[in-house]
This record gives structure tokens, C-alpha cells and sequence, in this order.
């Protein structure tokens, strides 16, 4: 289990409402971790608090929106008297999915809001204590989505990959500081959101995985940076990382089809 020492006593779950993000509460708080927990949606932030409240721990609740101006002021004045070990930014998504060119570029930007400025905006913050402290840890919940562009969600594709590799800078910087940083990417996983977008889960030979067991390969890996790839799609991974890169992504686009039911 994960070393309160070196990343507690508190953990911050952004996206901690449902999810792997509620299995990420669950199984800090069994651990000893005391939570804040964010997310959007009050209902589902107070069921996941009081679930893991009952494993003997202090929770914190922010039921706020990351893309409004006053968020991370918000979560700066909820935690300032914390000792923040542990952030796990589980808050991306693709709240816009769109063909580019017909778009509107608002919603495209608050997809890039959400998953790269509000990343930003945590990481500096809480990795700042973390590195004058000389210890504590950061999971930035990636997708299998960012090894590739997509049709109708090219921006949050784009977002993804920018956060990996904005993961692997930031590994570099912090490790020498006894700071641990990973990148958790997922492929397709069994969550209220997926299950809200209408994914077909039961597409023959499709690899599913479950919140709770990605929310524990990210606790048991955190020290394996800067990426780790979670529910046994590291083959995959590599493989979408090479070349010639315009069939790759027609191969890929053929199956995303299939999974989001537009075949």
C-alpha cells in the first residue's frame, strides 16, 4: 500500500466524485490518508465523502467547477492549512467532442482549460510545498486517447499528450527533490462518465478495465515514471507510438468508431 509518510497526511483528488476517482478516495482512505476531494457535481462528492469518512479519516468536500475564475483561488484557500502530500489530477475530460473546422472554438478551449491549464495550475502549486518539503507525489490521470489523434476529438487527443509529456518534464525536476511523478494512462474504463457517453463496452476482444483496479496500479506505481500504462495496454501504447503514422491513426479511428456506436 501506499507510504503515508512520503505522501501523506493529505491527498487532493481532483475528479474524486465518481469513478476512479472515487476508487482513488476509497483506497487513500483505507490507507490513512486524509482527503479534499473536488468535483463538479455536489450528490456524487458527498456520497464518495461520506463513504470513505467511514474509514476513519478527515474529508474535506469542494464541489466546484475547474473552469470557473474562481477555482483554484477556491482550492488555494480550502487547503492552505493542509499538508498536502499526494495530488491526483483525475478531473480531464472531453467536455466538448466536435469535428474541428465546425466547431466552436469556445468549447474546444474548455476542454483545453480543463485538462491542461487547471493541470498546470495544481501541479505548480502543490508541487511547489512537495519540493520544498523534499517529499510527496503527483498522478496525472492520462489517456491512451493522447498516443493519437482522434476524428471529433482531436483537442482533448492533443490535451492528453501534452499532459504526458508535461509529466515527463516535470519528473525530471522533481525527482531530485523526492518528489515522485507519474503519468497513469488508461485505456477504455468501466466509469459513470464512459458509460454516460454512450460507449460500447462490448465490442469482441476489447480490453476493459475496471476504477478500481486502475486507481490501484496508480498507488502501486507511482514511483515508476513518468509514465505508467495501466490495464495491460503497454504493447498498445508502444505500438501507436510509431510509424507510418497515417494508417496507424486510420486503424485507430476505425475502432473508436466502433466504441462510440458511429460505425
Amino acid at each position: 500500500m501506499i507510504d503515508i509518510e512520503q505522501y501523506g497526511p493529505w491527498a487532493v483528488i481532483a475528479g474524486g466524485s465518481e469513478g476512479v476517482g472515487s476508487e482513488f478516495a476509497d483506497q487513500l482512505s483505507k490507507a490513512g490518508f486524509n482527503l479534499v476531494l473536488i468535483a463538479r457535481k455536489p450528490g456524487p462528492l458527498e456520497e464518495t465523502a461520506t463513504r470513505v469518512r467511514a474509514n476513519g479519516v478527515e474529508v474535506r468536500t469542494l464541489a466546484l467547477d475547474l473552469l470557473s475564475a474562481d477555482a483554484i483561488e477556491s482550492i488555494r484557500a480550502a487547503t492552505e492549512d493542509l499538508e498536502v502530500g499526494l495530488l491526483i489530477f483525475n478531473a480531464g475530460a472531453n467536455s466538448y467532442g466536435h469535428e474541428f473546422v465546425t466547431g466552436d472554438l469556445s468549447g474546444f478551449q474548455q476542454v483545453i482549460d480543463l485538462n491542461i491549464t487547471s493541470q498546470l495550475h495544481l501541479s505548480h502549486y502543490f508541487g511547489a510545498a512537495m519540493r520544498e518539503r523534499g517529499r510527496g507525489g503527483i498522478i496525472l490521470v492520462g489517456s491512451m486517447a493522447g498516443y493519437m489523434g482522434s476524428e471529433h476529438q482531436s483537442v482533448y487527443a492533443a490535451s492528453k499528450a501534452f499532459g504526458r509529456i508535461f509529466a515527463e518534464g516535470l519528473w525530471l525536476e522533481l525527482a531530485p527533490f523526492g518528489v515522485h511523478v507519474v503519468d497513469l494512462v488508461l485505456g477504455v474504463t468501466r466509469t459513470p462518465a464512459m458509460a454516460r457517453a454512450g460507449l460500447n463496452f462490448d465490442i469482441p476482444g476489447m480490453r476493459v478495465s475496471e476504477p478500481a483496479d486502475v486507481a490501484r496500479e496508480g498507488l502501486e506505481h507511482i514511483t515508476d515514471g513518468p509514465v505508467w500504462v495501466a490495464g495491460g495496454h503497454y504493447e498498445t501504447a508502444k505500438s501507436r507510438s510509431g510509424f507510418p503514422r497515417g494508417e496507424m491513426v486510420e486503424k485507430a479511428a476505425a475502432g473508436m468508431r466502433k466504441l462510440l456506436n458511429r460505425d
